[in-house]
């Protein structure tokens, strides 16, 4: 079996929550993952998930219900953060991130500051 990246496991989990109408038990999950997992590996992963305050969970029955907490995007922004955080030069990763985007996706960036700085001097 080859082994999956990471947090691949995570991301996993979150998007069956985020496509789902409520909160889902861990077989619930796990089915819908559609991947051979062990019970016990979804549920381990869905206790990581809480203490990490990505999803929250809550009774239903004996068991318990998980809901995702943030959505794509704040995950997103979460994830470069951490990133950022643990660099010692963060004006140096984000220069060289910005330099590596497509012209189209620069652009869009520096309309949103553009936009932001704006927004700053009409307060």
């Amino acid at each position: 079996m080859t082994r999956r990246p990471d947090g691949a496991l995570e991301t996993d989990v979150l998007r069956v929550l985020w496509a789902a109408d409520g909160p889902l038990l861990p077989g619930e999950i796990n089915e819908r993952l559609d991947a051979g997992y062990a019970y016990t590996s979804v549920a381990t992963i869905l206790t990581r998930l809480q203490t990490k305050g990505l999803v929250v969970r809550t009774p239903a029955g004996r068991a318990f219900a998980y809901s995702a907490a943030v959505d794509e995007p704040d995950l997103a922004v979460r994830r470069i953060s951490e990133l950022l955080d643990s660099s010692s030069d963060r004006a140096q990763v984000l220069s060289r991130f910005i330099g590596g985007l497509p012209a189209k996706e620069a652009k869009a960036i520096q309309a949103m500051l553009d936009r932001a700085t704006s927004d700053k001097g009409k307060h």
